[in-house]
């Protein structure tokens, strides 16, 4: 099937939204960083060639894409097996992997496009018989695969966020109220087992969970019990509230300050909203959350305009992935979320995560172009 792409439905606002939000995550990291040189540049560089992948990526047709969908989760699962068998730990975590030249990637982040194009595919192929315990069935599996193979990593932040992810396209898809409010109903039965656990000792016995897992949550829930758990979520909100309306201002030194006093660790990764608290202050974090919100109200408008259910679900997938994990590091630096080490979009420092958020875009500007007519 052929489509004609419209350039001027080519959605430049989302396009500058983000690489504004972006430009600003460069200035945080140089101010977190200390103006370490080496990171900076190596963000810079993630910057200018993310966006260069995004422009062509937006100007392939994602039906293309689409009718590779088979070979995006063969290809996923293969990377997830090699993570496993030859992934670089750190932290008792193997996520990484070194290549030649290019230097350390983490698989998961691309993994999340590849994730996002499948399942497109596959709801839209399965449009008729969305809600048949068949095809339920089939597509939990198929994603259960992949969820046990980042847990294994061991990865359960990440796996939280694929899981989002995939259950935001199926309903996007338009799975049945039925299916969806037992899928709700047993995931807060389950949510609320796990949390009366950690009240007794059964939590041990939790096997999806790693020793330092449940440290987490029981500092999380017990932060005067676990301090020493606790403490950098402790720092982080306390960085936050010190900056007040206006903030201490972009690249403060202040002995005080979380960054100068070392009071916290990942401070250009996982913590990097303590510093946008701390040194941007309250309207600062308004502005970035407006964008946020403006960026998604975009792709859901686009998501909305698409020509197929197969661009829908990818424009919702994106939507998703970035609102949640947005959502996620914000809520872990004030208190919300027991620490999970998830980034922030466009923000944190990470190549790997930088560029597979701008191929997301990419082909969330490429459905752009090809709006179904009024």
């Amino acid at each position: 099937m052929k489509f004609d792409y419209d350039i001027k439905y080519y959605n430049f606002v989302l396009l500058i939204l983000v690489i504004a939000l972006n430009v600003c995550g460069v200035f945080v990291v140089n101010s977190a960083s200390n103006m370490d040189e080496s990171i900076v540049s190596r963000q810079i560089l993630g910057t200018l060639v993310s966006i260069c992948v995004c422009i062509v990526v937006s100007f392939i047709d994602y039906r293309r894409l689409l009718k590779h969908g088979r070979m995006f989760y063969i290809v996923s699962i293969i990377m997830l097996v090699a993570v496993l068998a030859w992934g670089a730990a750190h932290g008792g975590a193997s996520r990484w992997i070194v290549l030649p030249v290019v230097g350390q990637i983490q698989p998961t982040e691309f993994i999340k496009v590849a994730i996002i194009i499948f399942f497109a595919w596959y709801f839209e192929r399965h449009e008729e018989d969305l809600s048949s315990p068949r095809t339920v069935l089939r597509a939990s599996l198929l994603f259960g695969l992949t969820a046990v193979l980042i847990l294994l990593e061991p990865n359960l932040s990440t796996t939280i966020i694929f899981t989002v992810i995939f259950c935001g396209m199926y309903f996007a898809a338009g799975l049945s109220y039925k299916w969806i409010g037992g899928i709700l109903g047993g995931a807060g039965a389950l949510l609320l087992v796990i949390f009366y656990s950690f009240s007794t000792s059964l939590y041990e016995h939790i096997p999806f969970l790693t020793d330092y897992q449940k440290l987490r949550i029981l500092g999380f829930l017990y932060p005067e019990q676990y301090s020493d758990t606790y403490v950098q979520q402790a720092n982080s909100i306390t960085a936050i509230a010190s900056g007040g309306f206006f903030g201490k201002g972009l690249y403060n030194t202040d002995i005080s300050s979380v960054k100068a006093g070392d009071f916290l660790i990942e401070e250009d990764t996982d913590f990097i909203f303590a510093i946008i608290g701390e040194e941007l202050g309250f309207r600062g974090c308004l502005f970035i959350f407006l964008g946020y919100i403006l960026i998604l109200l975009i792709i859901l408008y686009i998501a909305s305009r698409s020509r197929d259910v197969g661009g829908k679900i990818i424009c919702v997938g994106v939507a998703v992935w970035i609102g949640f994990q947005t959502f996620t590091n914000i809520a872990v630096a004030t208190g919300l979320f027991p620490n999970t080490g998830v980034t922030l979009p466009f923000f944190s420092r990470g190549i790997s995560s930088l560029l597979a958020l701008y191929i997301g875009l990419g082909l969330v500007l490429n459905i752009g172009m090809q709006r179904k007519p009024k």
